[in-house]
Order: C-alpha cells, then structure tokens, then sequence
C-alpha cells in the first residue's frame, strides 16, 4: 500500500524554504481547542506551547504576539511593542480574512501577509517550543529562534504579571 503524503500547511512550506528544522505532531480535533488542552492530550509542560494571538492597532494595522498558552496577553505592553498607543484583539470572524488561518489553527509563520511578530521573551530559555503547525490538530515543535527567524519577530516581555 502506498505510503500517504503529508499535506504541508503554509507554516510548513515556509519553514522548508528557509531550511529550518520542525517536527510535527498532530492530535485528534475537529474544532477548536484551547492551547491546555492541546497540551494536556500531548503531554507537554505547558510553558512549551505556545498560542499565536492577532490584534489590530488603532491606526488599524496588524500584529501577532505569541505566548505560552497558560498566560494572558497584556495588551498595553504589547502596544508599546509595536509603537501603538492601543491594540484590541482582532475579531475570531476577521481571523481567517486577514492571516488565511483559522481559530485554533492559527500559526505566526506562513499568514497571508506578513505582520509585525514578537514573542514572549520566555521562548528565549527554552530548548523548543511548540506552535500551531497551521490548522487545527497539527502543532510544529521547533527552536524558538528558528520560530524568531521564520516569523522575522523579536522577544519581549507581552504577558500579564499578576
């Protein structure tokens, strides 16, 4: 019996060009599931995933902020990121118009359009991290700084500190 092909997503196809090493690891999922799930049914550490969250600032323009998916995004810090006096998160029904993803299949690599990327700097201490692969049930584990290079991003701190 033939051997299936993998179907790449555009994360993928973008992570071969520039030659950068990923693994991918998939998971049963026909909607949307939270980043604890998707951690719990792999059996990750949770400060290893991490979640790709979209936002438009005032002057309408897109960024992408990804960080461990037990954290919430501060958005003031974020804003200050980007240059922004103000971001919002962008609409779940405008997510798939603007990066060509969908919610919970969201990947910082490989959107439509390239935006303005930065990623919490706890990336920066681990030895890989895990991301959306680009659809749902599909998650790339790669080193932080090759995400950092994939996504043309940089690290800073984006998260609420209680």
């Amino acid at each position: 019996m033939a051997k299936s092909k993998e179907v790449k997503t555009n994360a993928m196809r973008m992570l071969d060009r520039q030659k950068i090493k990923y693994e991918v690891v998939t998971y049963e999922c026909d909607e949307f599931t939270s980043g604890v799930q998707v951690a719990d049914m792999l059996g990750q550490s949770y400060e290893h995933i991490f979640k790709t969250i979209v936002t438009v600032g005032r002057s309408g323009d897109h960024y992408v902020f990804v960080i461990p998916i037990d954290k919430e995004i501060d958005l003031k810090a974020a804003a200050r990121e980007v240059s922004e006096k103000h971001v919002e998160l962008l609409h779940v029904k405008d997510l798939n118009k603007v990066t060509g993803y969908i919610r919970g299949g969201c990947s910082p690599i490989g959107m439509k359009k390239h935006f303005p990327t930065v990623i919490h700097e706890s990336a920066r201490d681990l030895d890989r991290i895990y991301v959306s692969g680009g659809r749902i049930g599909t998650q790339l584990i790669l080193k932080p700084d090759d995400l950092l290079k994939a996504a043309d991003a940089r690290y800073a701190d984006i998260i609420m500190h209680s």
